[in-house]
């Protein structure tokens, strides 16, 4: 079999790539339509850490070829360097410098002065996170507790309000931990990354497939209060199992006002085991701030009209296949994935280790509460009742 010849990309096939990639096609298919592995694409993609260079373009204040040619003119004509930056209406020093950079009088073109230029531009730039090092190591400290960029950079800009030099943008972590060149970070701070990807992808998202477990009595989410829906009101919460090897699980809770988590410990996934556990949660908080439940359709919820009764909080069901409904907690779920890996046995975790690990999720601050924690919102509604 003949050995395919090496394929230099154009700009245009360049642009196709990313287009592609950004649309979220996969490497392997954008490889096949130009007939090439999918390790040559990668290769090109992995350059930059999966992020498209943004266009080059000149600026204004950058001699452009006209201006070259111009000068190249002026020295040809015996003209000084003066009356040329007069003429361009540039700075003698300006002036100046370019033709020392290039060839001097005698050995000016512009042509190449313009391409010298062009190459030149392309030298890496120092990224803040590089140059400001006590900056930096403050975002490898939250990235070793799992905080995301976008949490650390919010942080920073409540932290230093008025400091611009100790903020930086979650772009920039991102891009300094894909973009070895920039030298801001070691590559081991990729895997602090929920994604532990190393390389940087389309924003995907997949459903789970929930099981339709029968329900008696079940009151459907639809019928849940108006009020409950914009969150204002603390008081409501979501709740699901994450499973483990050997049918062990965990119950998580999130209250929807303020993202604020709780774990129980769950022997085993049988309605009486699973209600007994949410009765003992919802007796450790006040009345005011434990009104509701949505749960998805897991049979672990059979037994849901005794938690009412002994609660006398009502619990309402998603329907079939929406775990959307139950957003704040799917994320929740998620995040606990770092320190709950599927497929490990969730019995060896003691309930001061799960409380550790919703302390942890619960001192982040969260975008969504404009990088307030939630400890801090679902503490200031605890003060608000007593």
């Amino acid at each position: 079999m003949p050995r395919k010849t090496r394929l230099h990309y154009t700009d245009e096939m360049k642009s196709y790539i990313w287009d592609r990639y950004k649309a979220g096609d996969s490497v392997w298919s954008i490889a096949r339509s130009f007939d090439r592995s999918s390790s040559s694409i990668h290769g090109y993609l992995s350059r930059t850490g999966g992020i498209r260079p943004p266009e080059r373009k000149r600026t204004n204040r950058c001699l452009s070829l006209s201006d070259r040619e111009e000068i190249s003119r002026g020295i040809v004509a015996g003209l000084s360097i003066r009356t040329i930056a007069s003429d361009l209406g540039r700075a003698p020093s300006t002036i100046s410098r370019e033709i020392d950079r290039n060839g001097g009088l005698e050995g000016y073109r512009a042509s190449q002065a313009d391409q010298n230029a062009w190459d030149r531009a392309k030298r890496p730039k120092s990224c803040k996170l590089v140059l400001n090092r006590p900056l930096c190591r403050r975002v490898e400290a939250k990235l070793k507790r799992k905080w995301s960029p976008q949490q650390i950079a919010g942080w920073l800009k409540l932290e230093y309000a008025e400091d611009d030099r100790n903020q930086v943008s979650h772009e920039t972590i991102y891009q300094s931990l894909f973009i070895q060149a920039r030298g801001a970070f070691k590559k081991e701070f990729q895997e602090y990354l929920r994604s532990k990807r190393h390389i940087r992808r389309s924003r995907t998202s997949t459903l789970k497939d929930d099981g339709l477990g029968g329900i008696p009595d079940a009151v459907s989410i639809r019928e849940r209060p108006a009020a409950v829906e914009d969150r204002a009101v603390p008081g409501h919460w979501e709740g699901d199992l994450i499973e483990g090897s050997n049918k062990t699980c965990i119950a998580t809770l999130v209250e929807r006002h303020s993202r604020y988590v709780l774990l129980a410990k769950i022997d085993k996934k049988d309605t009486e085991t699973v209600i007994n556990a949410l009765i003992k949660q919802a007796k450790k908080l006040p009345r005011e701030l434990y009104k509701s439940l949505t749960w998805d359709r897991g049979t672990e919820m059979t037994g849901h009209k005794r938690f009412t009764l002994e609660t006398d909080i009502q619990v309402y069901f998603c329907d079939p296949k929406s775990p959307w409904q139950r957003g704040s907690n799917e994320n929740t779920n998620r995040l606990l994935r770092e320190y709950l890996p599927k497929y490990t046995d969730l019995s060896v975790y003691s309930q001061s280790e799960l409380n550790w690990i919703a302390r942890e999720l619960n001192e982040r601050p969260r975008k969504t509460l404009d990088y307030e924690t939630p400890a801090a919102r679902f503490n200031a509604c605890v003060a608000a009742t007593g």
